[in-house]
């Protein structure tokens, strides 16, 4: 037991001699006053990158909402232009301009399905096939053959 209180007496005087001096106690608070301000340095740093983030999405949403606004008004003025208005009339109320003829093809029939490839395969000219040699006289001379 007074191995023990010898012990605790020893430990007691190095710290107050050799440990608890004004130049460690000194170097301790700078330290931590060091720490504290890191900490505060690296919080408001990653505050203000959080916030510039924010700020970044914010805007980018404002501007797809300003292209929406502005899709809408051109969309909202074609509807009240003269050309829909004649679109729409043909479509839904079945207008025709004087002169014209409205054919009716019920969307199934053969004529409906093939009346846009007639006109397709018509209006493709037919061109002959030339052969390798042919086709380089041709893009070298100018020459056909």
């Amino acid at each position: 037991m007074t191995e023990l209180k010898t012990k605790a007496r020893k430990a007691k005087y190095w710290l107050k001699r050799d440990f608890f001096v004004f130049d460690n106690v000194l170097i301790f608070i700078a330290i931590v006053l060091c720490l504290l301000w890191t900490w505060g340095t690296i919080g408001s740093l990653s505050r203000n990158w959080a916030l510039a983030q924010e700020l970044i999405s914010r805007q980018r949403e404002r501007a797809l909402l300003e292209l929406e606004v502005e899709t809408l008004e051109l969309e909202n003025e074609y509807y009240h232009s003269a050309e829909y208005q004649e679109l729409a009339a043909r479509k839904y109320q079945g207008r025709k301009l004087p002169g014209e003829t409205m054919i009716y093809l019920p969307s199934n029939s053969e004529a409906a399905k093939t009346k846009h490839v007639a006109d397709v395969v018509a209006s493709s000219p037919k061109t002959k096939e030339m052969s390798n040699f042919e086709q380089w006289m041709a893009f070298l001379f100018g020459m056909k053959f």
